[in-house]
């Protein structure tokens, strides 16, 4: 179970390599597996679960969760940084004027 649930967050990293930590928790509470995980990132922390009847099952869908995460943060985090960017170059334009 250790090996699987690596293997898929390797695949996360593909997306995003500024992972600085992971936790990882499985639980099975009544016969439904649960798979919760905190990323933390450069500059924030993303947690995601999910509780199905497979653990295999939960692990994917934990993926799924922290990948569409995972490429909102960097979506937002590169657009904050062109939006900075711009705006500095403005500011520049605007004192040369």
């Amino acid at each position: 179970m250790e090996t699987y649930v690596r293997e898929k967050f390797a695949k996360l990293e593909r997306h995003f390599d500024n992972v600085l930590d992971v936790h990882v928790i499985l639980t099975v509470e009544k016969q439904r597996h649960k798979a919760e995980a905190t990323l933390h990132v450069s500059g924030n922390n993303l947690f995601a679960e999910c509780e199905e009847d497979d653990m295999y099952v939960a692990i994917d869908g934990l993926i799924d969760k922290l990948d569409r995460q995972v490429l909102k943060h960097k979506s937002k985090s590169k657009n904050h940084h062109r939006n900075h960017n711009e705006g500095s170059h403005r500011n520049l334009s605007a004192n040369f004027e």
